[in-house]
């Protein structure tokens, strides 16, 4: 895992998920352009206004060692302190550039493969939970828990939507993540 060494003013932080499906394994040459953008895209991420964190494999630099969502695909997990900065680092910086290519070394998508969701900063999103938020949005479509660039939701109108839903409706994040974010205390 890495982090930034910034302190965030931020309440909630965007949390993000992206699966590709390989189209060749990562030894192979035909995905050494990729794999040779990895440590300087991720060096970016790391260095870019607004993040927070990203998932890499422990003794590693990033997390393409890790297959939880299967043995041809890799998965992106980072926590950014608003959506314009990730915004702006997926679409506006360097890893731009990987992502006009994608199509040289990842199978088209059927289904979504990314999900945005908000968390209370300081919060470190797991894998599962990750994968959790990209299987609602493939089942029920964008909601304030789990939702795209396209169908995005603030932080705000999610604690909003957080203090509307019906008393005893078990909410799926850590106990006190999501009072958390609705401006509520915790409970202990």
């Amino acid at each position: 895992m890495t982090a930034s060494t910034s302190t965030s003013t931020h309440a909630a932080h965007l949390a993000q998920l992206n699966v590709s499906t390989l189209r060749h394994p990562l030894d192979d040459p035909r995905m050494a352009p990729f794999v040779e953008m990895l440590d300087p895209v991720n060096a970016a991420a790391d260095g870019a206004p607004g993040f927070v964190w990203r998932l890499a494999e422990e003794g590693a630099g990033d997390a393409t060692g890790l297959r939880p969502a299967g043995e041809n695909v890799i998965v992106n997990l980072s926590v950014w302190e608003t959506q314009e900065a990730l915004w702006d680092f997926a679409y506006r910086s360097g890893h731009l550039e990987v992502m006009r290519r994608r199509r040289e070394w990842f199978a088209r998508h059927v289904e979504a493969h990314m999900v945005l969701w908000w968390v209370p900063a300081g919060h470190v999103p797991t894998v599962g939970e990750a994968l959790e938020r990209l299987a609602e949005l493939r089942a029920q479509g964008p909601s304030p828990h789990a939702f795209t660039f396209a169908s995005s939701y603030t932080a705000a109108e999610v604690a909003q939507h957080l203090r509307d839903a019906p008393q005893g409706r078990p909410e799926r994040a850590a106990p006190g993540a999501w009072a958390t974010l609705a401006g509520d205390s915790p409970g202990v």
